[in-house]
C-alpha cells in the first residue's frame, strides 16, 4: 500500500492530530485553479489536513470533499466595474470568507493559513486568525500595483494616484503580516525581498509548474483535417491579457494572407469574452475562431493534443514582463511550439522552445505563426524541446517539495522526504480511456507533432 492509500485509510481520530492548513482563494473556484489543486494534493499526501474558501464555478455546491480536501465555496459577487465596483466585490469576497473561516475551523484549530492573491486584503483576516495562533503564508499570484499599471498607465490625477497607493499599502500590509511568502518565480521574489523587505530566508520561490506525468500528449478523438492548421489560446481573457492579439493574427492570416486553411480555438474565461466575440464577428471569423468557455481537463487535453500552435498573446506590460505564464508551460507540456511576444519569464519558461517577437507586432508574430504552419519539421523539433525542457526543468515535482518544506518549517516538522502525491505508474491511457502518445518513442513522437492524430490502426 502506497503512502496515499495508506493515509486515506487511517481513522478520523488519528486524522485529527495531522495540522489544518487553510488556503484562501478568491480568483478562482478549485480545483479549477490548477496550482492551488497541485498545492492541496501535495499537503495532503504529506500528513496535513487542507480546508479550501473559494467562490463558485458555475453549478458548484455549497460544500465539497474532494480527494480529502475540504471545499467551502460561496455565491460569487457580481462583476465588478470602477473603483465602486472593486470595491464592493472585495468587501463582500472578505465578509463570506469571514465566515466561512468559522465554519471550516470546526475540523480543528488551523496551524497555518494560505491566501493566494489577487487581491491582497486576506492580510487582516490572517491577522485575525494569528491572534489564535495560526501563522500566515502569502502564496503571491499577481502583483497588483503592476498590474494596475499595465491596466491604467502611471497615475495621474487625484484618483488614480490614491488607487495605486492603496494597492501597495494592501501589498506593504500583506507582506508584513506574512510569517512566510511563495513567490512563483525569481522576479516575483526580488520585489518580496526590496519592496516587502522580507529577508531571502522568508521567501521561497514555487514555480506553477504542471505535472508532466499527468498533463500530456494523447491520440485525440477529433484530430484536425489533413491539410489544417490549428492555434490555440489557453487561459484567463481579460483587459491585460492581450486575447485581440490572436484575432487579429487569424484576420492577418486569412485576410491578407489568404491562408484558408487555419483555425484557432480560444479557451478561457474573464472581463473581456463578450467584447472578444463582438470583434470575432466584426473581423468576419466566426467561421475561423471557437469560443469554448469555461473547459475541464479532459476538452484541454483534447484541444491541445489536436493544436499545432500555440498562442502566447500578452504584451509587454509592468506586470506580465516578470509573470510566469501558465499557458506557456501548459502548451510545453502537450509538445506545442508556440509563438510569443518576447517577456523576461516568458524566456525563462520557454527556453528555445518558443519564437519570441518584440511586443505588440502583429505583423512579426503572423510571421512567426506562418513559419510554423510551413514547416512541420520544424514544429517537431520545438514540440520535442517543449516537452523535454518542461519536464526536466518546469515539472511540479520539485515545486511541491519545496512548497511542503515551507509549512514542515511553520509546522515544526522534522525534516523527511517529501511524498509524491501523484507517483507515476506508467498508465498508457488517461481517466477517460484515450492512449497516451509514447514519449519514449522519439519516432512516434516526432509523427505525432507532425500529424496530431494516432497511427494508422491505433485506436485513439
Amino acid at each position: 500500500m502506497n503512502d496515499r492509500h495508506a493515509r486515506a485509510t487511517r481513522t478520523r481520530g488519528e486524522q485529527s492530530q495531522d495540522p489544518h492548513i487553510l488556503i484562501i482563494v478568491q480568483n478562482l473556484p478549485v480545483p479549477l485553479d490548477r496550482r492551488v489543486w497541485l498545492e492541496c494534493q501535495a499537503l495532503i499526501a504529506n500528513g496535513y489536513r487542507v480546508s479550501v474558501i473559494c467562490p463558485k464555478g458555475p453549478g458548484d455546491p455549497s460544500r465539497q470533499l474532494i480527494d480529502g480536501v475540504a471545499i467551502y465555496k460561496y455565491r460569487p459577487a457580481p462583476e465588478a466595474a470602477g473603483l465602486f465596483g472593486f470595491a464592493i466585490e472585495f468587501v463582500y469576497s472578505w465578509i463570506r470568507t469571514f465566515f466561512l473561516s468559522f465554519a471550516a475551523a470546526r475540523r480543528g484549530r488551523f496551524c497555518v493559513i494560505q491566501a493566494c492573491n489577487p487581491p491582497d486584503t486576506y492580510w487582516l483576516l490572517a491577522f485575525f486568525w494569528k491572534l489564535a495562533g495560526a501563522r500566515f503564508v502569502f502564496d503571491q499570484h499577481d502583483l497588483n500595483p503592476e498590474l494596475f499599471l499595465s491596466r491604467f498607465g502611471a497615475p495621474t490625477g487625484g484618483v488614480k494616484k490614491a488607487e495605486y497607493r492603496g494597492l501597495l499599502w494592501l501589498e506593504r500590509m500583506t507582506y508584513r503580516v506574512a510569517t512566510r511568502v511563495v513567490s512563483t518565480n525569481e522576479s516575483y521574489r526580488r520585489v518580496a525581498m526590496t519592496r516587502g523587505r522580507k529577508s531571502p530566508d522568508e521567501v521561497t520561490v514555487v514555480r506553477s509548474g504542471p505535472d508532466t506525468q499527468a498533463m500530456r500528449p494523447i491520440y485525440p478523438s477529433d484530430p484536425r483535417p489533413d491539410d489544417a492548421i490549428e492555434l490555440v489560446y489557453l487561459g484567463i481573457m481579460g483587459p491585460q491579457d492581450g486575447v485581440d492579439t490572436c484575432l487579429r493574427v487569424v484576420d492577418e492570416l486569412v485576410h491578407r494572407r489568404g491562408r484558408t486553411n487555419v483555425h484557432a480555438t480560444l479557451m478561457g474565461f474573464g472581463d473581456s469574452l463578450g467584447e472578444l466575440k463582438e470583434l470575432c464577428t466584426q473581423l468576419d471569423l466566426e467561421d475561423r475562431v471557437t469560443f469554448t468557455g469555461r473547459v475541464g481537463k479532459p476538452a484541454i487535453a483534447q484541444h491541445l493534443s489536436r493544436a499545432d500552435i500555440g498562442l502566447c498573446p500578452d504584451l509587454k506590460t509592468p506586470l506580465n514582463d516578470v509573470s510566469t505564464m501558465n499557458k506557456t508551460m501548459e502548451y510545453m507540456s502537450y509538445a506545442l511550439p508556440s509563438v510569443s511576444f518576447d517577456l523576461v519569464e516568458t524566456r525563462v519558461s520557454g527556453g528555445d522552445s518558443v519564437i519570441y517577437v518584440e511586443s505588440g507586432d502583429i505583423g512579426r508574430f503572423a510571421d512567426a505563426v506562418e513559419q510554423l504552419m510551413d514547416d512541420p519539421d520544424l514544429r517537431a523539433q520545438m514540440g520535442i524541446r517543449a516537452r523535454e525542457r518542461v519536464a526536466d526543468v518546469l515539472d511540479w515535482r520539485p515545486q511541491a517539495r519545496a512548497y511542503v518544506r515551507v509549512f514542515d518549517s511553520l509546522t515544526g516538522r522534522a525534516q523527511r522526504d517529501v511524498v509524491d502525491a501523484n507517483p507515476s505508474r506508467g498508465q498508457t491511457a488517461d481517466d477517460q480511456g484515450n492512449l497516451y502518445v509514447p514519449l519514449t518513442d522519439r519516432g512516434e513522437l516526432e509523427r505525432f507533432i507532425r500529424d496530431r492524430r494516432a497511427k494508422s490502426g491505433t485506436l485513439a
